[in-house]
């Protein structure tokens, strides 16, 4: 199955993650939704929905940069209404918009946790609630959300409870909707990594600018969410999938050409069980 054709919302998508998912598509002639608040360069960050909008038309897919905050749900369905209209439908939803502090309670700032929670947990619930009336349109459609396998083991609670509570509220927004529209055929899954991802936030955030050489580059997470997108969507739905697990499945073998630096030790990512092993080569 091919993406061509098909319209995907992306939030989140002027870098990063997002991006690679975006250009991937792009190269079946996919139509691409850039949702993000980012219209002016960031002092520290490259990227703006009108360069991720030209970097996709030149992958050879089609464009519509919006100037968008998930926090604002008005705003969200009028950006839906507008991408379908623009494109004549929706069949791909892309939650990968997130916020992240990972600080201990007595340093965590109420502005820290509101952004997570209405970034993470709201944003993604009430974006996922605008898309549906559209995706229900669709021959086969997809919400895919980046976030994590819910794992209740304490160590993952410990050290950052507020930022580890909005993204599994992320992933319990794939696990309901999975469930209440599993009759409609609309798809919703999630997908998480099992290292560290080179993301230009990441290496600004970073204190450590060596860490990025431990990390595997966004295309792995591309490349795994193209496996899932192509999927048929009354098949695979209510999945926490784990980028390199799923794509050994497929069939790959090869997981050097994702590492940026591969003579170090991958960083370890977050949130997966004690014994969630990595495939064969991909450490």
């Amino acid at each position: 199955m091919s993406l061509a054709g098909r319209t995907i919302f992306i939030s989140g998508a002027s870098r990063g993650i997002g991006l690679a998912i975006a250009k991937h598509a792009a190269r079946d002639g996919a139509n691409i939704i850039v949702a993000a608040k980012t219209a002016e360069p960031h002092a520290h960050l490259p990227g703006t929905i009108y360069t991720a909008a030209e970097e996709i038309e030149q992958a050879g897919g089609k464009a519509l940069p919006l100037v968008l905050d998930i926090r604002d749900t008005d705003a969200v369905e009028a950006a839906m209404a507008q991408a379908a209209e623009h494109f004549g439908g929706l069949d791909i939803l892309i939650n990968n918009a997130s916020a992240i502090s990972k600080t201990p309670v007595e340093e965590t700032e109420v502005k820290r946790y509101d952004l997570m929670h209405d970034i993470n947990a709201r944003g993604t619930f009430f974006v996922s609630k605008a898309a549906i009336p559209h995706l229900k349109k669709s021959a086969n459609p997809h919400v895919l959300t980046m976030s994590p396998p819910l794992n209740l083991d304490p160590k993952w609670f410990g050290p950052h409870v507020a930022y580890t509570m909005s993204k599994y509220a992320m992933s319990m927004t794939v696990l309901g909707m999975a469930e209440e529209f599993r009759k409609d055929g609309i798809a919703f899954n999630a997908l998480w990594p099992r290292y560290g991802i080179a993301t230009a936030a990441i290496e600004f955030a970073a204190a450590d600018a060596d860490q990025l050489k431990h990390c595997r580059t966004p295309q792995i997470m591309a490349d795994a969410a193209y496996e899932i997108l192509t999927r048929p969507s009354r098949e695979c739905t209510g999945n926490f999938f784990i980028d390199d697990t799923l794509l050994a499945s497929a069939g790959v073998t090869d997981f050097a050409h994702y590492r940026i630096d591969p003579s170090r030790p991958p960083r370890a990512g977050m949130f997966l069980p004690d014994d969630d092993l990595p495939p064969p080569g991909a450490d």
